[in-house]
């Protein structure tokens, strides 16, 4: 999971794309990078950590135009961090590119060997996203005619970037000399939105991963990028898209709306605040069909992707909504340990009980999803430490029983709490006294009926079928291998004090 950003504008552009990587900083907080355009000479600065922290005033200033591209950064697929991936990316051949993406390539393994075998490219890292770099440039060398670019030629060149890779990729590219391009895989798995703006000076264009940077920065949410479409615009301003894929299906990852994207949000037509509380109204009727008998003093949210389901469940259940938990917003992300002592230490440094909210009742706790189960068994212990008689836990979301390939690293199968055991055993695992899963079904009419018009989704994390069609046994073994070993590499790292940033999906 990452985050992407792309202006074109009539002013220097650097305080609107370092401002539009800040409120997309929830989508990737291990690196940061931008590039912007002056002429026809790119400038770069990237490096490790928050947004906040990678940028200074005089790496600002050397930012230097009026249109750009950033990138903020979750490692994906298991990748042990490696600062040499951060984004954008560059290549100058056959014309400089600057690249920034959100997803994970499928096949990247087999188009690193074309581009090496084939294409005569070189590959530098281990990023999917370099990959996906080269393919373009080198379906760019071979569409164009006397290396003269044209938004024709641009647009075949996205075809053979549809035909050759698979997954899913999000993408904004800028082309030295010509302005931005955007693109989005044929199955519309990560979101890409895009923006405009009317100034005195003409229009101006913003393309994100989600609406809210849109929405901050002062444009108007105009459409989203859709399944295989490509968006151009040049620097003067002007815009053209084409369908630029065979076959398209689209199928947004509904993990999005469960826990990733910010809830202000509007990604596919689809406001992620409505489905979380839609996720609210379809549990708090599971609840009310499947345990009646259940003595319920008060709904408390685990802070903070939670609360809007567990505000709506309450009503729903005419039960009482309470905080029962202060977060802490200025410990940062916890650092990947391997000893469960330390994690459960990081979980009481994130959250505190406040006791007079469990001292003597039964209560139900509302989380967006249940990943490792070790947050939660935590967080269980917490609520009887202040008190409580009865805890009961309630998710949002069914359980995530396989592994995410398409830009979300989730932990390896092995360590995925739901992956080899029923409802009733996650219960006696997490300590609680009741464990209520939202169904598959219900999550999905729960985004569905926001936007009918989106009848598809990929929810491969919750029932094992990938919506590309081309995830085979053998691939998810090499998922797997590749992530044990990430978490080997940072625990190693860890023990010697310089640990790894972790997305917090426990």
């Amino acid at each position: 999971m990452c985050g992407i950003l792309g202006v074109i504008a009539t002013t220097p552009v650097n305080q609107l794309l370092y401002d539009g990587l800040q409120v997309l900083q929830h989508r990737g907080q291990d690196a940061a990078g931008i590039a912007t355009a002056e002429g026809g000479r790119f400038h770069m600065h990237k490096g490790s950590g928050l947004v906040r922290d990678v940028f200074r005033t005089r790496d600002m200033r050397d930012l230097a135009g009026h249109w750009g591209i950033g990138h903020c950064r979750y490692p994906t697929a298991g990748s042990a961090w490696n600062a040499a991936e951060s984004q954008p990316f560059y290549v100058n051949s056959p014309f400089g590119l600057m690249l920034a993406h959100n997803g994970n390539l499928t096949n990247t393994e087999s188009l690193k060997r074309d581009l090496f075998l084939q294409d005569r490219r070189h590959v530098n890292t281990n990023s999917d996203s370099e990959v996906l770099l080269n393919v373009l440039a080198h379906e760019l060398q071979t569409v164009s005619t006397q290396y003269h670019l044209d938004a024709e030629t641009i647009f075949k060149a996205v075809e053979g970037v549809h035909r050759r890779c698979r997954g899913a990729y999000a993408v904004v590219v800028m082309i030295a000399g010509y302005g931005l391009l955007a693109f989005r895989d044929p199955y519309g798995i990560r979101p890409l939105i895009i923006g405009k703006h009317e100034t005195p000076h003409g229009a101006e264009y913003m393309i994100a991963s989600e609406s809210v940077a849109i929405d901050t920065l002062g444009f108007k949410v105009l459409r989203d990028v859709e399944p295989g479409e490509a968006v151009l615009i040049d620097t003067q301003g002007h815009f053209v898209s084409r369908q630029c894929a065979q076959t398209t299906l689209h199928a947004p990852c509904i993990f999005e709306f469960v826990y990733l994207a910010r809830p202000d949000s509007l990604m596919d037509g689809i406001s992620v605040y409505e489905t979380r509380a839609k996720m609210g109204e379809f549990l708090a009727e599971k609840i009310r069909h499947t345990h009646p008998h259940l003595s319920i003093d008060s709904v408390i949210p685990i802070p903070d992707s939670s609360r809007h389901a567990a505000m709506e469940l309450a009503r729903c259940l005419h039960l009482p909504y309470r905080e029962g938990f202060v977060k802490n917003r200025y410990i940062g992300r916890t650092f990947i340990m391997p000893g469960q002592a330390v994690r459960k230490k990081s979980v009481r440094q994130k959250l505190n009980a406040i006791s007079q909210e469990f001292c003597g009742k039964n209560v139900l706790l509302v989380d967006d999803s249940i990943v490792r189960g070790t947050t939660s068994r935590e967080i269980i212990h917490m609520a009887r430490e202040a008190g409580a008689k009865k805890v009961y836990f309630a998710s949002a979301s069914p359980p995530v029983r396989f592994a995410n390939v398409y830009g979300i690293d989730m932990p390896s199968k092995h360590e995925l709490i739901a992956a080899h055991r029923s409802d009733e055993d996650i219960r006696h695992e997490i300590g609680a006294d009741a464990l209520i899963y939202q169904d598959l079904d219900a999550l999905k009419m729960a985004v569905k009926s926001v936007n009918p018009a989106i009848t598809r989704f990929d929810t491969s994390c919750f029932d094992g079928h990938y919506i590309t069609g081309d995830i085979t046994p053998e691939y998810l073994a090499g998922v797997e291998t590749a992530r044990t070993n990430a978490s080997q590499e940072e625990s190693e790292t860890d023990e010697c004090g310089t640990g790894q940033l972790d997305l917090n999906l426990a």
